[in-house]
């Protein structure tokens, strides 16, 4: 069940934020907190008498937007029974169009930071058909994976100043799929769990999933490309005893930031002999597009540090090759007990990886310069269009984490969905409805689909902000 104290936390400033009555409005934030994943599905919600006391709205209204939730199929029960949170049939982006009624066939989706694959997939997959003759004699399960890709990424870590073999690799469905391995292997219900704030939406899913208790870290408030509280990340791991911390510390998701080199060394220093592992997302790492290389900073290494990477950013989404490097103790643990969850990744996938991988860097080397310019062109289109948002460079990345003139993510998202742009809401990536003055903003789309994207996203935040009586600041968007 889904208390009213966290339902309010989640629901952040809903009221005066969008169109309408009070009714409508909440139906619209709580709406939203379903399709955006903030509220689990099947969760029951609190009733009506309860949830309007804590509020401090009439029974009416929550009786009110409960109905319209339950005829737009997003809460089962009648009147009276208990609501429990569910997805209408047939949902998806049309489902995101508001309450205009006014299907857009021509939907861009911003929910996302991904690329379409790259160019190489389709005859790295050629290649990988041509091999798998020779390992149909075999039984084709591999619980750590094959070992010629195991053999592949531990040469790409050597490369990077990190010595590793084989034996420190185990295949996974991607970076994702790796955190749900670790989490099941390491977490009990209620244990701590670090991360830094904000963070990958799916990180905290998969974190809050496994039982465990969140212990968010705040990211230093700071437009720059780089900082973090050290000191707090260390003293959250030792006041709790955590037994596990997952940070994105490449091109952090969704902000873009690097932890320097000396700040990983100091991190690492300060959690000498605590019985916290080091969860480090590298799934970005490899997409910097300005400065040094975030393969520099990320040499730094101990014992108790795994690391996860992936193949969806950098690659394709739909290739769903990641990895754990861990120590050998710890990978053989994890290849014990994830055959309760699954029995390996599909033989076929990973040849395609190992062509992929064995490019020597190619095909990510032309794809920089493409993410560099769509970068550059929507902070540049941005700053046009929305000159009171703050968008920062990031230092590589997929995405721009905006700073917006007021707390309005939640209902900007449900605006911009009446306008054919679908959003992730600032505070999909926090917990307790945080960041709801931010909104991150992929580049991943063509500069023509980008700058359409703007104008409904310009055209959203004008009718947001007549209704909230915004005023305009002067204040430049760009920010070197």
């Amino acid at each position: 069940m889904v208390g009213s104290a966290s339902l309010i936390r989640h629901l952040g400033a809903w009221r005066g934020q969008g169109a309408g009555p009070a009714y409508r409005q909440l139906a619209e934030a709580v709406r939203l907190l379903i399709l955006d994943g903030r509220l689990p599905l099947a969760a029951r919600l609190p009733g009506e008498r309860d949830l309007a006391q804590a509020l401090g709205v009439s029974r009416t209204t929550v009786s009110s937007a409960y109905g319209r939730l339950r005829d737009e199929g997003f809460l089962t029960g009648g009147q009276g029974a208990a609501a429990r949170t569910r997805l209408p049939a047939g949902s998806g982006p049309s489902r995101l169009q508001a309450d205009s009624g006014d299907a857009r066939p021509d939907v861009i989706d911003l929910t996302s930071a991904v690329l379409p694959a790259d160019p190489n997939v389709h005859a790295a997959y050629v290649r990988a058909l041509e091999r798998l003759p020779a390992r149909l004699p075999g039984h084709g399960y591999e619980r750590e994976g094959l070992e010629e890709l195991r053999e592949t990424v531990a040469s790409a870590y050597r490369r990077r100043g990190l010595p590793t073999s084989a034996g420190q690799i185990l295949i996974t469905h991607g970076a994702h799929n790796g955190l749900v391995h670790l989490l099941r292997l390491i977490i009990r219900p209620g244990d701590p769990v670090v991360f830094d704030h904000p963070t990958y939406p799916q990180a905290i899913d998969a974190i809050m999933s496994a039982g465990a208790r969140p212990v968010p870290v705040a990211l230093p408030d700071s437009d720059g490309e780089d900082g973090w509280d050290v000191d707090g990340l260390a003293a959250a791991c030792r006041r709790g005893g955590a037994p596990m911390a997952y940070l994105v510390l490449d091109h952090n998701n969704p902000t873009g930031r690097i932890m320097r080199a000396a700040d990983r060394a100091r991190l690492l220093s300060a959690l000498k002999g605590s019985e916290t592992l080091l969860v480090l997302d590298e799934t970005l790492v490899d997409l910097t597009l300005s400065g040094p290389p975030a393969l520099t900073a990320s040499a730094v290494d101990a014992p108790r540090v795994v690391r996860l990477g992936s193949m969806s950013k950098s690659v394709w989404g739909g290739l769903r090759i990641g990895w754990i490097r861990a120590d050998r103790a710890v990978i053989q643990r994890l290849a014990q007990s994830r055959a309760s969850f699954d029995l390996g990744v599909p033989v076929l996938e990973q040849l395609a990886a190992v062509e992929l991988l064995n490019d020597g860097g190619a095909a990510l080397a032309a794809r920089r310069p493409l993410l560099r310019a769509r970068r550059d062109h929507l902070r540049a289109r941005m700053a046009e269009a929305l000159p009171d948002w703050v968008c920062p460079r990031p230092a590589g990345g997929l995405s721009l984490w905006a700073r917006l003139p007021a707390p309005i993510s939640s209902a900007l998202t449900a605006r911009a969905a009446a306008e054919g742009l679908r959003l992730a809401a600032g505070p999909r990536f926090g917990v307790d409805g945080a960041f709801e003055r931010r909104l991150r903003l992929p580049y991943t789309l063509s500069e023509d689909q980008l700058d359409q994207a703007v104008e409904r996203l310009a055209r959203a935040a004008a009718r947001i902000g007549r209704r909230a009586g915004l005023e305009k600041s002067p204040r430049p968007s760009i920010v070197y």
